[in-house]
């Protein structure tokens, strides 16, 4: 089975993990437009296009002003890997962000 990214990075921030009480929930676990993608929960597996989510012990802003650091990602770079070469593009997630 795929793990999702809060499962890889074992961050806590899901639904009843160990962290939301002082992080909050990761917006990746709740993000239902991107379901599926990549064989992922919610964004769980494109989370790198979701604003919000905690990387390198901060909260992350837009997809504009986190892109570089997610490239950077052991994650991001496992999935990119894994799925190619069906590996969704950001222009594409983000745009079924916007519907």
């Amino acid at each position: 089975m795929k793990k999702n990214c809060w499962e890889f990075k074992k961050c806590g921030r899901e639904l009843g993990g160990a962290h939301v009480k002082e992080l909050g929930i990761c917006p990746a676990t709740t993000e239902k437009r991107l379901d599926g993608i990549h064989d992922g929960k919610n964004a769980g597996r494109s989370c790198w296009v979701v604003a919000g989510t905690f990387c390198n012990g901060e909260v992350q802003g837009t997809f504009a002003t986190k892109y570089k650091s997610c490239e950077m990602c052991d994650f991001y770079r496992l999935v990119r890997e894994k799925e190619y070469p069906k590996f969704l593009l950001s222009a594409i997630l983000l745009g079924k962000l916007k519907k």
